[in-house]
């Protein structure tokens, strides 16, 4: 009678499970947690669901998802790179303004005048350039740009005060800022008053006079209703409002190549959806503007040469 080896058959059981578990784990499914300040009805909310979802769904086959967390609900742009780095969430967006506190790579896209049009900067930002300024952020900061897009388009100014044609008509009149030194410059050798203030109150510092003018994207604008209280609005573009979907490096490099070729095909389904939606949203927030301004004022070509000529002066 042939006598079984017992440790011989442990081993094989073990290699068998052993088999077992890594094929399973190398099939399991992968979610991606996503923290946002977008929210569903407005173009980053609705391209995570309409887009950067289901696109990530099929190109995976249901083996990567994306578990989204909206508007704030888990931390602010700059809290949300962080947590991302600490590995409690994987991806996340932000404006390339407040990607300024991880380094100033992308503070590229804040400048002024740099996009002749929407257009441009899209295709700008969809090739060499991000390409280039997303590899410097990966060095220096550890965030992979997955998307470079629009969120707002471009700045336009509007003031409660007066009409504003060209650079000296802001003289004397206070202009709130951001925190950024690029506007901050830039409206002071305008010729008005450059003053941080908190986005959260800028309706009520416009109405009581605390602050006078603006230089919002206009669609911000409209969702503050800032158009209530501040009736004179100029077209002078510039400042471009630029956004990033981007990933933590060390656990986009977790990913399997597969993995990697899923998410990078959900991402650009992203950034076409995102700027599809963004389009409109210009375009509905400028129309419902004007419906109710005194003036929105498109400048002349010399008009607009005085506009670029000052970013360039000292302050």
């Amino acid at each position: 009678m042939k006598i079984i080896n017992t440790k011989t058959i442990c081993r094989t059981l073990l290699k068998v499970f052993a088999i077992a578990f890594f094929a399973q784990a190398a099939y399991a499914e992968v979610t991606l947690k996503l923290g946002t300040t977008g929210r569903l009805g407005m173009p980053i909310g609705d391209a995570i669901d309409q887009a950067l979802i289901p696109a990530m769904e099929k190109a995976s086959g249901g083996k990567m998802k994306i578990e989204p967390h909206y508007q704030r609900s888990l931390c602010s742009e700059q809290k949300c790179g962080e947590q991302a780095n600490q590995g409690l969430i994987a991806l996340w967006t932000s404006s390339t303004a407040n990607y300024g506190n991880f380094g100033p790579e992308l503070a590229i896209f804040d400048l002024p005048f740099i996009f002749k049009s929407l257009e441009d900067a899209k295709r700008i930002s969809d090739e060499w350039l991000a390409e280039r300024q997303c590899k410097l952020a990966l060095e220096n900061a550890g965030h992979i740009c997955l998307s470079v897009y629009s969120s707002g388009g471009f700045r336009q100014l509007g003031n409660a005060t007066r009409p504003v044609h060209e650079p000296d008509d802001m003289k004397g009149l206070k202009w709130r800022t951001t925190k950024s030194p690029v506007e901050f410059m830039l409206v002071k050798n305008w010729g008005a008053t450059p003053t941080p203030y908190d986005w959260s109150q800028l309706y009520q510092g416009l109405q009581s006079g605390v602050v006078e003018g603006q230089y919002v994207a206009s669609p911000w604008q409209h969702v503050a209703k800032l158009h209530e209280v501040a009736k004179y609005f100029t077209e002078i573009g510039g400042m471009w409002s630029g956004n990033i979907l981007a990933m933590d490096a060390k656990q986009y490099n977790a990913l399997s190549d597969q993995q990697r070729k899923w998410l990078h095909e959900a991402a650009d389904a992203y950034g076409e959806k995102v700027n599809e939606l963004d389009a409109a949203w210009i375009k509905n927030g400028e129309d419902a503007i004007k419906a109710s301004a005194k003036e929105w004022y498109v400048p002349t070509e010399a008009e607009m040469t005085k506009w670029r000529a000052v970013q360039s002066v000292p302050g």
